[in-house]
């Protein structure tokens, strides 16, 4: 759990996820929306690829991601264990 909440801490890798939402996208893709270098997205996908919150699969030349919503929402569900229904613990 701590490899989640360290992935989800940073403002870039939350916005890769909001991205592989809507569909899966090739890592030159996910580069292209970013003003940083390749390098840079490489390194957060891999942050979220070790926490288990995306996928990859090499298509041709390319690596495509998508995100693991089965993690997801196992990471949302211990939150919600963890904070309680409305706040009572």
């Amino acid at each position: 759990m701590d490899d989640t909440i360290h992935a989800l801490a940073d403002p870039t890798r939350r916005e890769i996820l909001r991205m592989l939402r809507e569909k899966d996208l090739a890592a030159g893709e996910i580069a292209a929306r970013f003003d940083m270098t390749a390098p840079t997205v490489s390194h957060h996908l891999s942050v979220l690829k070790e926490a288990g919150l995306v996928q990859a699969e090499r298509n041709g030349r390319s690596v495509v991601y998508s995100i693991d919503t089965t993690v997801v929402q196992e990471f949302l569900a211990e939150m919600m264990r963890f904070f309680g229904k409305g706040g009572n613990r």
